[in-house]
């Protein structure tokens, strides 16, 4: 079992790259930060965790940026995105930060990917909330062929270009993994064509055990590598980890509050101590 932690990078929280190394320090596999380039403040998208959206949401940092500072302070903790709202960004874009993370941290980079629940954030972006989930799937296709091939090209319904160079390409080959979030009806029918493992919020998930299962008899009819299962948000308890162990999962994230050092510190010495026995 591997365990990461994930936080929301704010503007009044503990630097992400502070908390990268001292996650490191404690034996932590890897370090998640979600994004949100935004909150309409029109507030018309319930958040998905009821009541009131947190304040974080409207203070999250830029992952690649804050992951970039926490590549260069750290030499061994992956750094992830959890997740990445792709169809928030351009993909040749999106594809060159990928594939620079993963440069500068010698190969340490996963790439945590969803396709968003704030519908209002994704139409500023020009995004239609009902296609967004096509509009993802070629635009990670599109990122594969950038990052594997020197002359680049994609011809499709939204995304098109035609031969391009983009260097650097990825350290880890053929790219960085692609985690996919949710748990739609469609999902793992999406890890098993254009993703390399799955990563759903623990409290919202169901039939985990059957899921778990299901996803890697996909992935062996689609003849690709067994997917890893990362649970995000995992409550920090033995109980929890010795359930999801036994469901088949490989990487737990537990969440920490975006606060000042003095208060996030104690808390992720805390998951240290329950994880050391499974380490």
């Amino acid at each position: 079992m591997k365990f990461g932690i994930q936080m929301f990078p704010t503007d009044y929280a503990i630097p992400a790259h502070e908390l990268a190394k001292a996650a490191e320090d404690h034996g932590f596999e890897s370090i998640f930060l979600p994004e949100h380039t935004h909150i309409p403040t029109s507030r018309e998208s319930a958040w998905p965790g009821g009541g009131e959206l947190p304040q974080e949401y409207s203070h999250t940092l830029d992952p690649f940026v804050a992951l970039g500072a926490a590549a260069a302070a750290t030499s061994t903790i992956k750094l992830g995105t959890g997740i990445c709202l792709v169809v928030e960004r351009d993909p040749i874009t999106l594809a060159k930060e990928v594939a620079s993370i993963d440069h500068l941290s010698n190969g340490r980079f996963l790439f945590g990917i969803g396709g968003g629940w704030n519908l209002e954030e994704m139409e500023n972006h020009g995004t239609n909330p009902k296609r967004r989930w096509k509009l993802l799937r070629e635009r990670i296709l599109a990122m594969k062929e950038i990052w594997t091939k020197d002359e680049a090209e994609y011809h499709g319904e939204f995304v098109n270009f035609d031969p391009i160079w983009s260097w650097p390409k990825p350290v880890q080959k053929p790219h960085p993994p692609i985690l996919i979030g949710g748990d739609g009806p469609r999902t793992l029918d999406r890890v098993a064509e254009y993703g390399d493992g799955w990563i759903p919020i623990g409290g919202r998930l169901s039939d985990l055990e059957e899921k778990v299962q299901r996803a890697k008899q996909m992935a062996k009819d689609a003849g690709k590598p067994e997917p890893s299962i990362s649970i995000f948000g995992s409550p920090a308890r033995e109980e929890a980890i010795e359930g999801y162990q036994q469901a088949g999962v490989d990487r737990l994230i537990f969440g920490l509050p975006p606060a000042p050092a003095d208060t996030v510190l104690p808390s992720l010495e805390r998951r240290a101590e329950l994880i050391k026995p499974y380490l």
